[in-house]
């Protein structure tokens, strides 16, 4: 049975005044079942709503009156009510079966489910999507989608999914493109497998099959220490320079035949390539700026105060539907709910150390050297945890960041990205307390880190 259990009540709201309590299952609304948080906010736009409520194992209807179009008040344990719609591809590059062990269960929950994309941003292969899914995205209106293209051509994409459904599953993506669903596309790019020749010839297929895809992010393979599949292996900056010129070509040519350049290559790949990343200007509205594309130019314009606020989406942004917990990239970064900046015990005049991640301190370096303070430092953590070309300032753990604490000055400031925290907790469970030294959780853009350093 489809239930969502109520885990939070706004005082003083509908559902409060009704009686709701936190602990309450929804079995029903208006009669009907509910699937998911999307058929749940659907349902309760009107202004009478009748719940079908379970309450410590009794079963009871409660009705409610509201204003129109107006949330009932609550915040349920999930997004989706019945069943997360898993991924049954077998991918090589899958970071999930990357993972070490004795982590949070739900981090190696692998999901397919196409109301996820819709919610959160999480890509779909479109392996498991049916005629019945079809009809509901386009009877409700569920756009933007997010679909990993890795390859057009149906035997390379076959082969890098590890799925016989692999080969067909993009006649979604043309069915979904045909009805107006807007969508973004995603290639992460495997050294070997769909680069070169193969990477040249998605492109080709983009541009021929796909023309209305609205961008399209081009990302490289993330490899850790617990990687077992043999042909994945880390790009070599040549590979990576490859990449960029590669992407830049075809720029060129979606410009010419669509108006736009509709590819681009993660920061990653400008990195590993010591090329410097390209103007603010070609990412237009930084769309797909949670994938890492256009990240540092967005960070350098919200830190050299360009903008007046952040750049692209940002944590705690749920722009579908009220009600549903804030997943994965969206989540309260610290302990406290669409937390900006969370200090813990700052200290005036010390100098300041800036934790990230080996990719992080590429970016901020050269923005910190333009400061011209003697009292700002990078410090950056070695992802050990992980391992392999693990970088990002996102997978950066407790452990890591408490070792390399551990050789820092203990009377100075230190400010940590909450973009490794989720919930208040880094990914190997520990929280900022445990550290050896005390830090200032700060958020994840220019804007906030150009605050707490003045």
């Amino acid at each position: 049975m489809s239930t969502a259990r109520v885990v939070g009540i706004v005082p003083d709201g509908p559902a409060d005044l009704a009686g709701l309590r936190v602990g309450d299952v929804l079995l029903a609304v208006n009669g009907m079942p509910i699937r998911d948080i999307i058929e749940f906010r659907v349902l309760t736009d009107e202004p009478e709503v009748s719940l079908v409520v379970d309450r410590s194992g009794l079963q009871f209807e409660l009705d409610l009156d509201k204003a129109a179009g107006s949330p009932l008040g609550i915040e349920v344990d999930a997004a989706v009510f019945d069943r997360v719609r898993t991924c049954d591809n077998h991918c090589e590059f899958c970071f999930i079966h990357q993972l070490p062990r004795g982590m949070r269960r739900s981090l190696y929950v692998k999901d397919d489910d196409y109301r996820l994309s819709f919610l959160y941003g999480n890509f779909t292969t479109l392996t498991r999507f049916t005629e019945a899914d079809l009809e509901r995205v386009v009877t409700e209106g569920l756009s933007p989608l997010y679909v990993s293209i890795h390859a057009t051509d149906p035997l390379v994409r076959n082969e890098m999914l590890r799925n016989r459904r692999g080969a067909m599953s993009l006649r979604w993506l043309r069915a979904l493109l045909d009805h107006g669903i807007e969508v973004h596309g995603q290639i992460v790019v495997c050294p070997g497998l769909n680069d070169g020749a193969v990477l040249a010839d998605t492109m080709c297929g983009l541009l021929d099959e796909y023309p209305e895809l609205v961008d399209v992010a081009v990302v490289p393979l993330g490899v850790s220490q617990f990687n077992r599949e043999p042909r994945m292996r880390a790009h070599t900056e040549s590979e990576a320079i490859e990449v960029c010129d590669l992407v830049a070509e075809w720029q060129a040519r979606f410009l010419l035949a669509l108006g736009r350049r509709m590819v681009f290559a993660a920061d990653e790949y400008y990195l590993l390539a010591g090329r410097p990343f390209p103007p603010a200007s070609d990412y237009g509205d930084f769309s797909m700026h949670e994938d890492g594309i256009g990240m540092a130019r967005g960070f350098e314009l919200e830190f050299g105060g360009e903008v007046v606020g952040a750049v692209g989406p940002q944590p705690g942004f749920f722009a579908s539907v009220d009600g549903a917990p804030a997943l994965g990239y969206r989540a309260p970064r610290s302990g406290e709910a669409h937390a900006v900046g969370v200090s813990i015990g700052p200290r005036r005049g010390a100098a300041i150390g800036v934790l990230t991640g080996a990719y992080g301190a590429a970016v901020l370096r050269p923005l910190i050297a333009g400061l011209g303070r003697d009292d700002v430092r990078i410090v950056e953590v070695e992802n050990r945890f992980f391992g392999g070309n693990v970088g990002v300032a996102g997978l950066m753990v407790g452990e890591d960041v408490a070792r390399t604490l551990s050789s820092q000055p203990p009377g100075d400031r230190y400010l940590l990205p909450d973009v490794c925290l989720s919930g208040g907790r880094f990914l190997d469970g520990s929280i900022p307390a445990d550290l050896p030294r005390t830090v200032e959780v700060v958020s994840t853009d220019g804007v906030a880190l150009r605050k707490a350093l003045a």
